[in-house]
C-alpha cells in the first residue's frame, strides 16, 4: 500500500501537468493534487499510530482524501474532452484504494471490541 499509493500520487500529479493551463481547471488541479498526495502521506502516517484509536482515525483520513480524489476524478471524467483512458484508470485506482482502506478500518474496529 505505501508503494501503491504513493504512485497514485505520482500518476494523478503526471495527469494534472497534462491538463490545459485555462483557469477554469486550476481549482481542480488544486483540489486533486492535493488530496491524491494525501493519501499516500496519510496511509505512511497511519504506520506509525500511537494506539488502535490513533491507527482508526488516520485511516479515515486516507478514506476522506481517497474519496475526496475519486470525486475530482470523477468531475474530469465529465468535463474533459479528449482520452480519458487515464483518468479513468486513475479513478478506478482510487476506487480500489477506497476498498481496501474501508476494509482496513472495519478491521481494526473489530480488534478493539
Amino acid at each position: 500500500m505505501k508503494l501503491r499509493t504513493k504512485r497514485f500520487a505520482i500518476d494523478c500529479w503526471r495527469l494534472c501537468s497534462q491538463l490545459p493551463k485555462d483557469r477554469e481547471y486550476n481549482n481542480l488541479v488544486f483540489q486533486l493534487l492535493k488530496s491524491s498526495s494525501s493519501v499516500g502521506a496519510n496511509w505512511r502516517a497511519s504506520q506509525r499510530p500511537k494506539s488502535n484509536a490513533d491507527f482508526i482515525n488516520k485511516l479515515k483520513i486516507v478514506e476522506e482524501e481517497t474519496d475526496e480524489s475519486s470525486f475530482w476524478l470523477e468531475i474530469l471524467i465529465e468535463i474533459m474532452d479528449g482520452d480519458k483512458t487515464e483518468v479513468k484508470r486513475l479513478w478506478k485506482e482510487s476506487d480500489e484504494l477506497l476498498r481496501i482502506v474501508v476494509s482496513s478500518i472495519k478491521t481494526a474496529k473489530n480488534k478493539t471490541n
